[in-house]
């Protein structure tokens, strides 16, 4: 059994980035920058109204001043209207300020009267003026090689002119249930039978992680049958075996693994829930069409990514237990497959919170506490064992306590967020 800090860091030191790719935006939500994105254009791109209203010179812009109305300007094709003093342009939101015009006056602060307006208020320069390069300028950078592309960075890059942008590489990925006792959702169950939940559990979150899934298998507690869908399953980047992975004569998945040539490197963490995690690799038995790179991608394909994201499957096996499954899904799959993705920061997002209750971790292993954040305050959820699926689906975030460690109610924790 080796530590957490040192499962995370050999999972880590066998991955690298995967090959860029080019994606259509409205395809690249969730994905991670390939490289860095400097403005070609600046935001806004020219001087423009931030109000329907009028285009005035704010020095001739008093209280009771009576302006001439020489023109309309729409948003839209600039119609190169100019003004002086005395003078105004009928503008509308987004539009482009007219020469010489200095300040928008709303057009509820104007009275109409024919072609003039009376202004009831005092202007002053650069009023409602939306100055050219004031939200964005050009050469500044919008977006970091290893950022992942949220909503709001996609309508950036398109307000650039960018149809499409480069990421980090699609991982694909395999899950295979096992356990005599699971039955499938909507079929019958026998005594001493429950149904099988983990696939949905790690299918969610591998989805949620931007990985692709390629398949779900079940398989009994049977050798040979186990052979024959990890074959299956290292077509692809990562192999998610559920169950099997302890020390029982039903736990087959280290020696199926083994008869196929797979190096295990970690068997056994020091964390609670999640002991029994196996994590190695294997050698792909040929290639795969929904895993063979195109040409492009054997082009762009990075340094790092080396044999083991090229030739080989990296094989993860998860408790069987779901609590246990789901935490160490987050805390050493998650992590390796945005490392394949491009991304630079593998962590969780974290946030510091009040503690609610007095906690103490009698345990030698670190033990990661379901829990949820509300009102400022993060407070332990159900029951605190690897079986407790109900407990979990009431949490919202996980605090991390060291063993032997003891904390307070009320002192400031981080605790780490997934939804």
């Amino acid at each position: 059994m080796i530590s957490e800090e040192e499962a995370r860091r050999k999972i880590l030191g066998n991955v690298g980035p995967l090959g860029e790719r080019k994606v259509p935006l409205s395809s690249a939500l969730g994905c991670f920058s390939a490289r860095d994105i400097s403005a070609r254009l600046p935001l806004p791109a020219f001087d423009n109204s931030a109000m329907d209203g009028y285009a005035v010179v704010a020095s001739s812009c008093k209280k009771g001043e009576r302006l001439r109305v020489m023109g309309e300007q729409p948003a839209g094709l600039d119609r190169k209207l100019g003004i002086s003093s005395g003078e105004a342009v009928r503008i509308f939101t987004g539009a482009p300020v007219p020469q010489g015009a200095n300040a928008i006056v709303m057009q509820e602060d104007t009275i109409c009267d024919g072609a003039e307006i009376v202004v009831n208020v005092d202007v002053g320069p650069g009023e409602f003026v939306r100055k050219r390069g004031c939200d964005l300028a050009v050469g500044q950078r919008i977006l970091a090689k290893g950022e992942r592309l949220r909503a709001a960075t996609i309508a950036l890059l398109a307000s650039q002119g960018l149809a499409d942008v480069s990421v980090g590489g699609e991982v694909n990925a395999a899950i295979i249930s096992t356990g005599d006792e699971l039955v499938k959702p909507g079929g019958e169950l026998e005594s001493g039978q429950i149904y099988e939940s983990n696939s949905a559990l790690l299918s969610a979150l591998l989805l949620r992680s931007g990985a692709t899934l390629k398949s779900v298998e079940h398989c009994r507690d049977d050798r040979e049958s186990l052979i024959e869908a990890i074959k299956r399953g290292i077509k692809n980047h990562i192999l998610i075996i559920s169950g099997g992975v302890s020390v029982g004569e039903h736990d087959l998945v280290k020696a199926a693994l083994h008869d196929l040539g797979a190096k295990i490197d970690i068997w056994r963490v020091a964390i609670k829930p999640g002991k029994p995690f196996l994590f190695g690799h294997v050698e792909k038995r040929g290639p795969s069409p929904q895993s063979s790179p195109s040409a492009r991608e054997r082009r762009t394909r990075s340094a790092g990514e080396g044999s083991v994201l090229g030739s080989k499957c990296l094989a993860f096996g998860l408790p069987g237990n779901p609590v246990s499954a789901f935490v160490t899904f987050l805390q050493f799959v998650r992590p390796a497959i945005l490392k394949m993705m491009g991304a630079t920061n593998l962590n969780l997002p974290q946030v510091p919170e009040k503690l609610g209750v007095d906690l103490t971790n009698d345990s030698d292993r670190a033990h990661y506490i379901r829990g949820k954040i509300e009102q400022g305050r993060f407070t332990p959820v159900g029951r605190q064992e690897s079986h407790a699926l109900f407990g979990l689906s009431q949490s919202n975030a996980l605090l991390r306590l060291d063993a032997g460690q003891s904390l307070k109610a009320d002192e400031i924790v981080d605790v780490q967020i997934w939804d």
